[in-house]
């Protein structure tokens, strides 16, 4: 990726990838409200596509919160291959690698970019994929670790 349009179409892909991946995960929740949440992500998602479509035809609209807390937990697990028939347990390990990974790419993105407006768009969505990884480390802390 040498050009800024070829970072934000790898980015725009990955949040279409991402809305899909919470899509299919919300069709496998158990239980209502975990099943209302993935798709509400999904819907994120997509909005982060928007934004990200957005900024590549000018629009930089997106202003950074303050900073999330990371519970680190994603970076001590395993990496998990996502299947039709993936566990609760191995979803929740998917989607905080997979917004852990987010936060990655835009947080060096945001360090990359010349433009000053683009970087508060990748800082912003930055500090989106942090939250979303934050509740699903906390789910799996409260639903998984503690269980075991």
């Amino acid at each position: 990726m040498n050009t800024v349009d070829e970072v934000l179409d790898y980015a725009i892909d990955q949040e279409q990838q991402a809305a899909d991946f919470y899509t299919s995960f919300a069709a496998r929740a158990e239980k209502a409200g975990m099943k209302k949440m993935l798709l509400e992500f999904a819907e994120e998602e997509k909005r982060h596509k928007e934004r990200l479509l957005a900024a590549k035809t000018g629009e930089r609209k997106l202003t950074p919160e303050k900073e999330v807390l990371n519970l680190k937990i994603s970076d001590y697990l395993v990496d998990v291959d996502p299947s039709d028939n993936i566990s609760y347990q191995d979803a929740m390990i998917v989607a905080m690698k997979k917004e852990r990974a987010a936060f990655k790419l835009y947080s060096d993105m945001a360090e990359k970019v010349p433009d000053t407006n683009l970087k508060q768009v990748f800082v912003g969505l930055a500090k989106e994929e942090a939250k979303h990884k934050l509740f699903f480390e906390t789910e799996y802390e409260e639903h998984v670790l503690m269980h075991n």
